[in-house]
Protein backbone atom coordinates (compact mmCIF):
# COMPACT_ATOMS: atom_id res chain seq x y z
CA UNK A 1 0.00 0.00 0.00
CA UNK A 2 1.59 3.46 -0.88
CA UNK A 3 2.25 5.67 1.83
CA UNK A 4 2.31 9.24 2.35
CA UNK A 5 4.39 11.59 4.51
CA UNK A 6 3.49 15.38 4.70
CA UNK A 7 5.91 17.69 6.78
CA UNK A 8 5.35 20.55 8.38
CA UNK A 9 7.68 22.90 9.83
CA UNK A 10 5.42 25.22 11.85
CA UNK A 11 5.58 28.07 9.10
CA UNK A 12 2.87 30.57 8.82
CA UNK A 13 2.74 30.63 5.70
CA UNK A 14 2.38 26.35 5.54
CA UNK A 15 -0.51 26.95 7.28
CA UNK A 16 -2.30 30.06 5.93
CA UNK A 17 -1.48 28.33 2.17
CA UNK A 18 -2.36 24.73 3.21
CA UNK A 19 0.80 23.08 2.16
CA UNK A 20 3.70 20.98 3.54
CA UNK A 21 7.45 21.56 3.10
CA UNK A 22 7.45 18.12 1.65
CA UNK A 23 5.59 15.76 1.12
CA UNK A 24 6.88 11.55 0.47
CA UNK A 25 5.07 9.24 -1.97
CA UNK A 26 6.56 6.05 -0.88
CA UNK A 27 10.62 7.07 -2.15
CA UNK A 28 9.88 10.46 -4.28
CA UNK A 29 9.97 13.17 -2.26
CA UNK A 30 9.24 16.97 -3.25
CA UNK A 31 10.33 19.42 -1.44
CA UNK A 32 8.22 22.48 -2.00
CA UNK A 33 10.28 26.03 -3.22
CA UNK A 34 12.28 26.81 0.21
CA UNK A 35 13.38 30.22 0.95
CA UNK A 36 16.31 30.63 3.25
CA UNK A 37 14.52 31.71 6.55
CA UNK A 38 16.46 30.03 9.57
CA UNK A 39 13.43 27.99 11.21
CA UNK A 40 14.85 28.86 14.81
CA UNK A 41 15.24 32.51 14.57
CA UNK A 42 12.85 33.11 11.61
CA UNK A 43 15.65 35.72 10.26
CA UNK A 44 16.47 36.28 6.18
CA UNK A 45 20.11 36.95 5.96
CA UNK A 46 20.96 40.00 3.50
CA UNK A 47 23.95 38.30 2.73
CA UNK A 48 23.69 36.17 -0.63
CA UNK A 49 25.93 33.48 0.17
CA UNK A 50 24.74 32.89 3.65
CA UNK A 51 20.89 33.09 2.59
CA UNK A 52 21.89 30.21 -0.25
CA UNK A 53 23.59 28.04 2.78
CA UNK A 54 20.53 28.82 4.85
CA UNK A 55 17.99 27.26 1.82
CA UNK A 56 20.13 24.30 1.51
CA UNK A 57 20.10 23.82 5.54
CA UNK A 58 16.64 24.09 5.64
CA UNK A 59 16.23 21.32 2.56
CA UNK A 60 18.47 19.12 4.11
CA UNK A 61 16.91 19.24 7.80
CA UNK A 62 13.61 18.56 5.29
CA UNK A 63 15.19 15.74 3.89
CA UNK A 64 16.93 13.94 6.62
CA UNK A 65 13.12 13.96 8.72
CA UNK A 66 12.17 10.94 5.79
CA UNK A 67 15.56 9.06 6.52
CA UNK A 68 16.85 11.11 2.87
CA UNK A 69 19.28 13.48 1.91
CA UNK A 70 20.92 16.15 -0.89
CA UNK A 71 22.91 12.96 -1.98
CA UNK A 72 19.12 11.33 -3.33
CA UNK A 73 18.23 14.53 -5.30
CA UNK A 74 17.37 14.07 -9.13
CA UNK A 75 15.97 17.67 -10.06
CA UNK A 76 16.16 20.67 -8.84
CA UNK A 77 14.21 24.15 -9.88
CA UNK A 78 16.58 27.33 -8.60
CA UNK A 79 14.70 30.46 -9.28
CA UNK A 80 16.86 33.93 -8.30
CA UNK A 81 15.91 37.00 -7.75
CA UNK A 82 18.49 39.23 -9.50
CA UNK A 83 20.32 37.13 -12.48
CA UNK A 84 23.98 39.22 -11.30
CA UNK A 85 23.59 36.33 -8.36
CA UNK A 86 23.50 33.38 -10.25
CA UNK A 87 27.29 32.61 -10.73
CA UNK A 88 27.19 33.15 -6.70
CA UNK A 89 24.17 30.73 -6.41
CA UNK A 90 25.15 28.29 -8.21
CA UNK A 91 29.05 28.29 -7.29
CA UNK A 92 27.75 27.23 -4.10
CA UNK A 93 24.79 24.64 -6.04
CA UNK A 94 27.90 23.19 -7.61
CA UNK A 95 29.62 22.53 -4.53
CA UNK A 96 26.39 20.91 -2.73
CA UNK A 97 25.48 18.66 -5.52
CA UNK A 98 29.06 18.14 -6.72
CA UNK A 99 29.17 14.53 -8.13
CA UNK A 100 25.25 13.90 -7.47
CA UNK A 101 24.81 15.96 -10.87
CA UNK A 102 20.68 16.27 -10.61
CA UNK A 103 18.72 17.52 -13.94
CA UNK A 104 18.32 21.14 -12.95
CA UNK A 105 16.22 24.37 -14.28
CA UNK A 106 17.61 27.68 -13.52
CA UNK A 107 15.12 30.93 -13.93
CA UNK A 108 15.02 34.34 -12.32
CA UNK A 109 11.69 35.64 -12.06
CA UNK A 110 10.61 37.98 -9.31
CA UNK A 111 9.97 35.95 -6.02
CA UNK A 112 7.47 36.46 -3.49
CA UNK A 113 9.36 39.10 -1.57
CA UNK A 114 12.23 41.11 -2.26
CA UNK A 115 13.98 39.84 0.80
CA UNK A 116 13.97 36.58 -0.86
CA UNK A 117 17.64 36.16 -3.72
CA UNK A 118 17.19 32.77 -3.57
CA UNK A 119 14.69 30.14 -3.51
CA UNK A 120 15.43 26.48 -4.39
CA UNK A 121 12.93 23.21 -5.17
CA UNK A 122 14.30 19.90 -5.25
CA UNK A 123 12.73 16.28 -6.08
CA UNK A 124 14.51 13.65 -4.39
CA UNK A 125 14.16 9.40 -4.64
CA UNK A 126 14.73 7.78 -1.60
CA UNK A 127 18.10 5.01 -1.99
CA UNK A 128 18.83 7.08 -5.59
CA UNK A 129 22.41 8.07 -4.07
CA UNK A 130 22.88 4.04 -3.35
CA UNK A 131 21.85 3.29 -6.90
CA UNK A 132 23.67 2.17 -9.62
CA UNK A 133 24.67 5.08 -11.30
CA UNK A 134 26.10 5.19 -14.81
CA UNK A 135 26.74 8.88 -16.61
CA UNK A 136 26.34 8.95 -20.37
CA UNK A 137 28.28 12.09 -21.67
CA UNK A 138 26.82 13.52 -25.40
CA UNK A 139 29.27 16.51 -25.25
CA UNK A 140 33.51 16.95 -25.04
CA UNK A 141 35.32 17.11 -21.95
Amino acid sequence: MTKVTKLKTGSALEKKSSYSRLVCVDNLIFVSNTAGRCPDTKVIPDDLEEQTLQVFANIERALKAVESSLADVVMTRVFIQDPKDAMVVMGIFGEKFKGIDPATTVSCPPLSSSIYRVEIEVTAYRGASSAENVTINLGQS
